[in-house]
């Protein structure tokens, strides 16, 4: 069993074209090289991986080169980034299951590459955001498409991992599946956790995994952003539900924050003057729009609740149409927000 990163990467190394077929399966192999887009697996030919040694003393094989960033390294750190991986004990698990070797143990070999931080925490959620690629072109857009979003311009802070580590529990069998990664911020926009919803490959659908749903890092008081604060803007628990309040409100801004108790604890922009909270048709839903009413009420912001005709927003875009859901809307808002963020026509 290899006993360092060093001995492990070694043994990677021997299998590189493999390793590449599996871990950069957007790349194509082009002479004794593996050219991909990046080390999370983008489509491109920027970065290029030797498959086998040149000479005594040449370069040996597993290492890459990322000719667009200068970025470099060798197999363990593609098996990291592909997989969004953080501690390297992890990795070194995905090694090991790739080369068919036994799981280490759960201590650290003194060797962690590179340096590590807190399972959970804002900094993994940060760098899991970072390996992640904008949505268009992939399986996260196809998602939010079949669910009745079409407005998927500036909303940055949602991202799309073609390969997304999922574990159902500490000590099952990893899984990889392609995710919608969104960011959690806090109000001057620096980000404080991560959202992780595991699709389909197809994009149909979540995927069939138990939780296909799970954050990490610093949730509470902070939000999934869409569009900078205002004196105006919406509020709701889930991604979904305030993408479908957007499909007809595009420029009001709108915070998702990914549970009923959550939003509950929502922070105000210091700017905020007027907030719509969005309700989910059921009884955790109805105890977090009370609280939050009353938070805004005591802040001296006005609130008003905007009720859904089915369980939420993205079930009525589903089953109605836009139209509809700008008629329901049309009645609930203020008079001057009407004017100013309900789009024309509906």
């Amino acid at each position: 069993m290899p006993r360092s990163a060093a001995e492990l990467a070694h043994r990677l190394a021997r299998e590189a074209e493999a390793v590449c077929r599996h871990y950069l399966s957007n790349g194509r192999r082009v002479g004794n090289y593996w050219l991909v887009g990046d080390v999370r697996n983008t489509s491109g030919r920027s970065m290029f991986v030797r498959l086998k040694p040149k000479g005594m003393d040449g370069r040996p094989a597993g290492k890459w080169t990322d000719a667009a960033t200068g970025e470099h390294g060798d197999l363990l750190d593609v098996i990291r980034e592909s997989c969004s991986l953080v501690d390297f004990h992890d990795v070194a698990n995905e090694a090991r299951r790739f080369l068919s070797l036994p799981r280490s143990e759960p201590k650290s070999d003194g060797r962690s590459r590179p340096p590590s931080v807190p399972t959970g925490s804002p900094e993994s959620a940060w760098r899991l955001f970072g390996m992640s690629q904008p949505i268009a072109g992939t399986v996260v857009e196809t998602y939010l498409r079949g669910r009745g979003i079409t407005n998927l311009h500036g909303i940055d802070s949602l991202r799309s991992h073609p390969r997304c580590y999922y574990r159902p529990e500490v000590d099952a069998a990893t899984e990889i599946w392609p995710a919608m990664i969104a960011a959690v911020t806090d109000l001057k926009g620096h980000i404080t956790g991560a959202h992780r919803t595991w699709l389909d490959p197809s994009g149909r659908d979540k995927a069939s995994v138990d939780t296909p749903r799970r954050a990490m890092g610093y949730l509470l008081g902070h939000a999934v952003r869409f569009g900078p604060a205002g004196d105006v803007m919406a509020a709701g628990e889930g991604i979904e539900t305030m993408l479908s309040l957007r499909c007809i409100m595009p420029t009001m801004p709108m915070a998702a924050a990914l549970s009923a108790a959550h939003l509950a604890a929502i922070l105000f922009p210091a700017a905020l003057r007027r907030l719509y909270i969005a309700r989910d048709d059921d009884r955790a839903g109805d105890g977090a729009v009370a609280g939050l009413f009353d938070r805004a009420q005591s802040a001296g912001i006005e609130a008003t609740v905007l009720s859904p005709q089915c369980g939420d927003f993205n079930e009525d875009l589903r089953n109605f149409d836009i139209d509809a859901l700008g008629a329901a809307l049309r009645i609930q808002l203020t008079l001057e927000d009407v004017g100013r963020f309900l789009i024309a026509g509906v």
